[in-house]
């Protein structure tokens, strides 16, 4: 049977392959318009991320240079398309996202899957 650790971490991986498919298929999906709407995106996708793995793993700082050299490495990805942008932006609100989640995970917020796991031992019963 399967933990519900295995299922996190599934989800999350999961989070990593949209993000890298919404970050490299060539007309991403625009669910809403406005100006520099692209880097609130950028910053909520990856403080998601952030604070979704900081709940898996202890070893936080490592996440944080894992999750912005993914950041940096999908804008160089990007450049590389010929129908996607490089954008130095992109790359600081990824990071700033980052360290967004970072902190979050310091909060209560950094406590969501445990209570989703006590709610749902609290039905098994």
């Amino acid at each position: 049977m399967m933990t519900i650790r295995k299922i996190w971490l599934a989800l999350g991986w999961l989070w990593v392959a949209v993000i890298f498919y919404l970050s490299l298929t060539p007309h991403p999906p625009e669910p809403v318009h406005f100006w520099s709407v692209d880097k609130l995106e950028h910053a909520l996708a990856y403080a998601l991320l952030m604070l979704w793995f900081c709940q898996l793993e202890y070893l936080r700082v490592r996440l944080v240079v894992v999750f912005v050299a993914m950041g940096v490495g999908i804008e160089f990805l990007q450049g590389m398309t010929g129908y996607r942008y490089f954008e130095y932006a992109d790359m600081l609100a990824n990071s700033a996202g980052v360290l967004l989640g970072w902190w979050l995970a310091g909060r209560s917020a950094g406590r969501i899957l445990l209570w989703i796991e006590a709610a749902t031992a609290q039905l098994k019963r």
